[in-house]
Order: C-alpha cells, then sequence, then structure tokens
C-alpha cells in the first residue's frame, strides 16, 4: 500500500502548487477545428509542468508484467442499432435489465477513480454508445477530470451527423468509424440494416469539423469484403483518414472461422502490388496499429493484427462492461463486478484494491485464442472488383473513391444534401442495383478504377465436336493442363418477368421478405464463385471479378439482370456468368412467389466472352 500512498500524497502536492500558479481554470483539450489560444498560457504550462514532474504511476493499474494501463474503455450500452454479422447474431443478444447496468453517475464515479490513478485516456463505447440519450452529458462530464487528455468514442455512424457538433463543443477529441464496405448493398448484407448513407455524412461531418485523422475500422473477412482494400486505400489520397483494416475476430455469436480471416500479411502484400512505394510509419507506444503511409496522399492505412500478430506485451488497455463488470483482457473470460462494490457501499481504497487485484491476474497473452499464422490463410473461393472489366456493351465506369476524392479536393467540404444526392441517388425514376455501379446511373456504390470500352468482339468459331464427352459418348471433364493462362471475360443475362403486382412491390421496396434486388444481386455474386460445385463438369475458377447489375424494365414490367465475371486462366468464365444471372433471376422469383406465381424467366444466354483458343463471340 506505501506505493499508492505515495503516488497520491504526490499528486495532491502538484496539484496544488499548479492551482497556486494558475488561473484555476480546469484542463482542456482544444477542440479539433478551434485556433489555438496563445493568449491563455497557463493550462498549458501546467501540463508541460505535470509531464516533467510526473507522480510514479498506480501500482493498481501496473499489471504482473509491468504493463501500465492508462487507457480505459467504457461501454455505455448494451444495444445496438445494427447487427454486424462479425459481431452478434442476427436476432441480437440477451440484454442486462436496465437497473443492473451502470448509472450515468456510476460511469463518472469509476472514470474519476482510474483517472486519479493514471489513465489519460478514455474511449466510449458500446454496443453503440450514441443511442445513450446523456452520451454528450457524459462527454462533458468527463472533459471536467484533471489530467484526462483525450476522451475518444467509437460508433457506426449512424447517429454521427447529427450528435458531432454536440460533442466536439462537449470535448470529445477523438473519433472512430466502423465501416466494413463501400458497397451499399452489401453493406445493407453485412450489418442487416439500412443507412450507409448516414455513416457516409457522419464521416463527412467529421472531417469537415476538423478532426484529423477520421478513423474508419474496416473489419477484413475473406469472401466479403477482402476484394474492396484498395478501394478504401484510395480514399486516403485526398481525405483526412487513418482506414484501418482489422483481422476478423472471434466473438460469441459471430460464428467465426479461420478461413473467413485475412491475416495482416495478406493485407498488406494486397496494397503493395498496387502501391509498392507504401512506408511503414513509426509505431507509438503501446499501439496496436501497424500504421503505413503512401507518400503524397493525405491520410494513411493502418492494420489491427489481433490474431497473426497479437501486440499482449504492449497492451494497455481495460474495460468496463456496460453493466459494470471490469475486463482486463477483451477475449478473457474473467470479469469482476465493479458495480457490486460500488453499491455496497465500497470505499475508493476498497475499490483499488479489487481493481489492482484484477489487473495483477492479467495474462501474457490470450494465449487460447492467439493464432500464429506464419504465411497467409489457405484460398478460399472469394471475388474481387479491383481490376476493371472491359466488354462492349458496358458503359465507361469511373472510380467512386476517385470520384470522392476528387470532389472533396476540387469544391472543398460538399455539404450534406449532395453528399446524400452523391450516395443515394436522389431523384432518379429507377431503382438501380449494381455491385460496379456504372457513372451515369444510380450510384449505388464504390467501384475501383477507371474503365474504358473494349473493342467490337467477333463471332464463335463453329465447333461439330462436343468437348465434354470422350469417343465412345461418356461425360468427361476436359483437360486443361496445357492450355496457356490468358484474360478471360464473359457477361450473361437473363430476364424476369415480374407481373404488375410483383413489379410494384420489388420497384417501391415494399416486399415482407426483404429488398429483392438486393438479395437476388448478392445471390447472383455467390452462385458465380460457387458454379464448378453446381455444374458437375465445369472447372474450379479463381475469379477475380464478379459484377451483377439488375435494372427495372417498367414497359415490361420486369427485372433485367447482367452478369459479368473474370479471370486468369487455362478456361473461359462463361458458365460463370451465366449461372449468376441464372441463379439471380431464380432469386428473384423465389422473393416474389407470395405475391405472384405468375413469374417467367427467359432470355437467360451469353452476351459476350473473350479470351481462349476458340476466339472472341459477341451476341449482336
Amino acid at each position: 500500500m506505501a506505493a499508492p500512498l505515495v503516488s497520491r500524497m504526490l499528486r495532491r502536492v502538484l496539484s496544488s502548487r499548479v492551482r497556486s500558479c494558475s488561473s484555476g481554470a480546469p484542463v482542456t483539450q482544444p477542440r479539433p477545428g478551434e485556433p489555438s489560444q496563445p493568449a491563455v498560457e497557463e493550462p498549458s504550462r501546467r501540463r508541460q509542468f505535470l509531464r516533467e514532474h510526473a507522480a510514479p504511476f498506480s501500482a493498481f493499474l501496473t499489471d504482473s508484467f509491468g504493463r501500465r494501463h492508462s487507457y480505459l474503455r467504457i461501454s455505455l450500452t448494451e444495444k445496438c442499432n445494427l447487427r454486424c454479422q462479425y459481431c452478434m447474431p442476427e436476432e441480437g443478444v440477451p440484454l442486462t435489465p436496465k437497473a443492473d447496468l451502470l448509472t450515468t453517475e456510476e460511469i463518472l464515479t469509476l472514470a474519476r477513480l482510474f483517472v486519479k490513478e493514471g489513465v489519460d485516456k478514455i474511449r466510449l463505447t458500446g454496443g453503440e454508445p450514441l443511442i445513450r440519450p446523456d452520451v454528450v452529458n457524459i462527454v462533458a462530464q468527463l472533459r471536467q477530470l484533471e489530467g484526462l487528455r483525450t476522451i475518444g468514442i467509437t460508433t457506426n455512424g449512424i447517429n454521427l451527423a447529427r450528435l458531432l457538433p454536440q460533442l466536439q463543443k462537449a470535448g470529445l477529441s477523438a473519433v472512430n468509424i466502423s465501416l466494413d464496405t463501400l458497397v451499399p448493398a452489401k453493406f445493407e448484407f453485412i450489418v442487416r440494416r439500412k443507412g450507409f448513407h448516414k455513416v457516409m455524412e457522419g464521416i463527412h461531418k467529421a472531417i469537415e469539423l476538423g478532426y484529423s485523422p477520421v478513423k474508419v475500422n474496416c473489419v477484413v473477412m475473406r469472401g466479403l469484403n477482402e476484394d474492396e482494400l484498395l478501394d478504401f486505400v484510395a480514399l486516403t489520397k485526398g481525405l483526412p483518414l487513418d482506414v484501418r483494416f482489422i483481422e476478423y475476430m472471434p466473438f460469441d455469436g459471430n460464428k467465426w472461422n479461420f478461413k473467413k480471416m485475412v491475416s495482416y500479411k495478406e493485407m498488406l502484400d494486397t496494397l503493395q502490388q498496387r502501391w509498392p512505394e507504401l512506408e511503414k510509419l513509426p509505431e507509438e507506444e503501446s499501439s496496436t496499429a501497424k500504421a503505413f503511409k503512401i507518400p503524397g496522399f493525405q491520410g494513411q492505412v493502418s492494420f489491427i493484427t489481433s490474431m497473426s500478430e497479437h501486440f499482449c506485451g504492449t497492451c494497455n488497455r481495460l474495460r468496463i462492461t456496460a453493466d459494470g463488470n471490469l475486463k482486463v483482457c477483451l477475449f478473457g473470460n474473467s470479469e469482476v463486478s465493479l458495480r457490486d462494490h460500488l453499491r455496497a457501499g465500497a470505499s475508493e481504497e476498497e475499490l483499488l484494491s479489487i481493481i489492482g487485484a484484477a489487473v495483477g491476474r492479467k495474462k501474457r497473452q490470450h494465449a487460447e485464442l492467439f493464432l500464429t499464422l506464419q504465411d497467409s490463410p489457405p484460398a478460399v473461393l472469394s471475388i474481387s472488383f479491383r481490376d476493371s472489366l472491359h466488354v462492349q456493351g458496358l458503359r465507361h465506369r469511373v472510380s467512386r473513391s476517385h470520384q470522392m476524392v476528387t470532389l472533396w479536393e476540387g469544391g472543398g467540404v460538399p455539404q450534406t444534401p449532395l453528399l446524400a444526392q452523391w450516395w443515394l441517388g436522389a431523384g432518379l425514376p429507377q431503382r438501380h442495383y449494381s455491385s460496379h455501379p456504372d457513372s451515369d446511373a444510380n450510384p449505388k456504390c464504390l467501384s475501383p478504377e477507371p474503365q474504358a470500352p473494349a473493342t467490337p468482339l467477333g463471332p464463335l468459331p463453329a465447333s461439330g465436336q462436343l468437348t465434354h464427352v470422350d469417343t465412345e459418348g461418356r461425360a468427361a471433364m476436359v483437360d486443361v493442363g496445357g492450355k496457356p493462362d490468358t484474360e478471360r471475360v464473359a457477361v450473361a443475362s437473363a430476364v424476369v418477368l415480374l407481373g404488375p403486382v410483383a413489379f410494384r412491390l420489388v420497384q417501391e421496396n415494399r416486399l415482407k421478405k426483404g429488398d429483392a434486388l438486393v438479395v437476388a444481386q448478392l445471390a447472383g455474386v455467390q452462385a458465380a464463385k460457387l458454379t464448378s460445385q453446381l455444374i458437375p463438369l465445369c472447372h474450379h475458377v479463381a475469379l477475380s471479378h464478379v459484377q451483377v447489375r439488375l435494372e427495372l424494365d417498367s414497359a415490361r414490367q420486369a427485372v433485367v439482370i447482367e452478369a459479368s465475371c473474370r479471370a486468369r486462366g487455362p478456361t473461359g468464365v462463361e458458365m460463370e456468368a451465366l449461372t449468376s444471372a441464372a441463379v439471380a433471376a431464380l432469386t428473384l422469383y423465389d422473393m416474389c412467389k407470395a405475391v405472384s406465381r405468375d413469374i417467367v424467366l427467359e432470355e437467360i444466354k451469353l452476351i459476350s466472352k473473350t479470351g481462349g483458343q476458340r476466339g472472341d463471340f459477341h451476341r449482336t
């Protein structure tokens, strides 16, 4: 007990000395975007004095391995307005009764205690912290704590644009925003809710208010969003973003498996192939991120390597859950209830002893979950939109990430209505969904790179022999081992005649099953990746690009589907494109069959193919 008593005594002495020569005003952090106040010198002198004459760090917050825990994460609520697939099950999680959650006063009491012992950074988390009604007041109260240098928040961004001006005035100094895709349809699939445009408005508002960098957290999952790495990085060219790629981690209910995880080394290799000049930045003390920067880019990129290269040895974080439990490790199961001791009337010394005992039991690392990944995880079926697609009949598409950067650089900060129109395509008469949007159509998602139309394609040479049967007429798989690898592209289409009732419900997005266009688009992408499992004699093809586009045709009361696939290899991808279009059409039927059985699927056909020894084909 001697060391903590000395620590507190020194702190009191230093505090009294500082107060005698200062204005007595509380220490405040300059708000992002505000000009500095050189006339007010005493608080800065005071902070400098405290740094130079800092008291010994609290023994209660130092574990048996010498790690000093100066960073506290406080969960304000268990509730969330999204249902992210990697975070929680679709039905949500059982909620703690309100009476068992920490009150505002209890949160502030615990925060005050930790700050007195040396915590200088607090991050507010959830659930989703911005759905707590008194979050602005909590930030304002935390700002008054002497010695607290940083107040941050991690949010899904849905309510951020509305609340951030108030939070900034209250003292919020750092913002982390979760965003796992730049494709609106995929966003809805991942989080099981709408709201992509609200997140984008939140990022815009944070930049507008002067937060720099604005941290964007992206959980990377194989087969879902690893194809968007380059698009995210491209946004840092003209925006003060720190895009943080997070290795997919196991949590209760997220059905984690090893094959879904994309390792840091694999992600880094993808980035270095596109930007070989990528530079590693010096690592900050106790940082969880490995930071990199592309010369000339305004922002930076970071990797959170929780699984492949853990950072347990420098961990300085503690967590308090919404119901008042102290967790010394995110992956650990052991918790101690500070709420129960607080409500039982425990003194400050007793609480510190409980906290110190918990910190002292902290393990060296989360060994039960730590994975040593010498190489990248085994490759599984996945898609990539990073390569451009050049086929006749598809319009030139400009990178939406490039357009966004240009918009910010060229005309200053755009206003919210412009962003809303930009992302949602406001005012357009028809609904369009595309995994690779047309620059002239409804801009539903970001596309990676500019594309140019291809030259006209020739007809497919006639063949008088079936390739999938042997000389005796038995089914046989073609041997492609001796064929050269070439760039292969194929485009297929399908039409679904819905009829007046189903067409209107799809157009207005009022089907009880959900958004038929989004579900059909995702089904088409998935089908392309699984073609070899559905068509017996098809070779497995590692697709580098999949695009599924659905457009409403009011004249025919139909949905027109166009699917394109791209790969480099010894065999073509027309079956992948045809399967994609067909399954997207079948999915539309399934989504609408409760409304009408008079739905017709027609015109499933190959539009074009390029590459291969038999030449190119283009349907005229």
